[in-house]
């Protein structure tokens, strides 16, 4: 490594995993052409790794806010472009990051053109923020890990559902929790001592975390709020239209009916399933098929029993939408989902879609994931998006998400300060 050359990370190399930050590089020739690279090392061990080529201002500097990138994983000035744009080493892989526990540990380095390196440092990213309570759950039928930031509150309630694919994610939860909300995030099955798959879900199961979310001490709104994403939309727009307390509903990229499972109530059937009808399927060079047309129609006659009646749900909803969503038509779903709110004379609703992004809606700055398997296909699908409009609408969405809960959540909590 050369001795004159630096690397900064600000305004540190430890932040959140929601926060930027600014890449710095120092010491190098006037006009030095040079590679930036980042690699990552997931969950599952899988590496994730990113490049771009810079040139050195006439001072020998590179700042990723400032300068383009020629040419690599990405072009033009993207600060966190090295971060968005890491790639796996192995087709159809999902950075995976369930746990809170640890950091992702990004390495970044500057290399000449011969491929020497020139300098690197190590970003610490953080999913929970500091004097957050994590708590795992396993109380009654609830299995799942509950998040209280610090200070006294009282601080809003959201229920996170992650819970379609089986297991459990901390991550959403976590940041949120960092935030200023009491999280409780809930495996559905495949976590613990639950059953490995499930052929129905029931509605109960949610009844009884809301009623513990509201048991907490630091819980100071009225009622909770509901975070979900594809399948677990359906979900969210069930509990939102059926149980009492729920006052802010956030959809991701979901549908308009009860899609995969029929959904049950105090024993008694409340929606049958929308089915998939996997002859529709799409197959792509890349060994990944597009899923986006295999959904029966929500709206068909004979799938009316499958549709969730959200004009009756009490609270607000903040429909979320990927207009080049390609595992199905969530822009098409949320479109008529505003179109029969507003029939009923509804205004409990805001709604955002996004031109170029894809099916995973996550926080932001995670690397962007263009396929990976899905356990309903049971093989890879293609999520679809563009890899930098994805992941400004990441961005984008989760300030959004935040805003709309404080809103419809209100409680005389102080603002949380997250610090490390």
């Amino acid at each position: 490594m050369s001795s004159q050359v630096r690397l900064r990370l600000l305004p540190s190399a430890k932040c959140l995993f929601d926060e930027p930050v600014q890449v710095k590089v120092a010491g190098l020739k006037s006009k030095q052409l040079v590679t930036m690279r980042a690699r990552s090392t997931d969950e599952k061990g899988v590496m994730f790794s990113s490049s771009a080529t810079y040139r050195a201002d006439g001072s020998g500097e590179i700042h990723l806010d400032r300068d383009p990138s020629l040419s690599g994983t990405y072009v033009g000035v993207e600060p966190m472009g090295l971060l968005w744009s890491m790639k796996p080493d192995t087709l159809h892989k999902r950075f995976i990051k369930l746990s809170s526990l640890t950091p992702q540990v990004v390495k970044f380095s500057v290399h000449e053109e011969e491929g020497k390196m020139l300098a690197e440092a190590i970003n610490e990213r953080f999913l929970i923020g500091d004097e957050v309570s994590r708590r795992p759950v396993k109380e009654g039928n609830i299995r799942g890990v509950l998040f209280t930031p610090p200070g006294r509150g009282p601080f809003p309630a959201v229920l996170d559902l992650y819970t379609f694919g089986g297991g459990l994610s901390e991550k959403r939860a976590s940041l949120l929790a960092t935030r200023g909300f009491v999280v409780l995030t809930v495996a559905l099955y495949g976590h613990d001592d639950q059953a490995k798959n499930i052929r129905e879900v029931h509605m109960d199961y949610f009844e009884e975390a809301i009623e513990f979310l509201k048991r907490q001490d630091k819980v100071g709104s009225e009622g909770v709020g509901i975070i979900s994403l594809s399948k677990s939309g359906d979900l969210a727009l069930s509990i939102a239209s059926y149980l009492p307390g729920v006052k802010a509903t956030v959809w991701i990229n979901g549908c308009s009916a009860n899609t995969a499972l029929p959904l049950y109530y105090k024993k008694r059937l409340i929606h049958s399933a929308l089915m998939f009808d996997f002859e529709k399927v799409i197959p792509t060079e890349s060994g990944a098929v597009i899923g986006r047309y295999v959904l029966d129609n929500p709206l068909a006659e004979e799938n009316k029993d499958a549709l969730i009646p959200i004009q009756r749900a009490k609270g607000h909803f903040l429909f979320v939408a990927s207009e080049d969503d390609l595992n199905w038509d969530s822009k098409t779903y949320m479109d008529e989902m505003v179109e029969r709110l507003k029939r009923h004379g509804k205004d409990n609703f805001d709604s955002v879609s996004y031109p170029e992004a894809g099916h995973y809606l996550e926080p932001p700055y995670g690397p962007y994931c263009p396929s990976s398997f899905h356990g309903v296909v049971r093989r890879p699908v293609v999520w679809g998006g563009e890899a930098r409009s994805h992941a400004a609408a990441e961005v984008h969405m989760w300030k959004k998400v935040q805003e709309f809960f404080r809103t419809h959540l209100s409680c005389d909590a102080a603002q949380t300060n997250p610090k490390l």
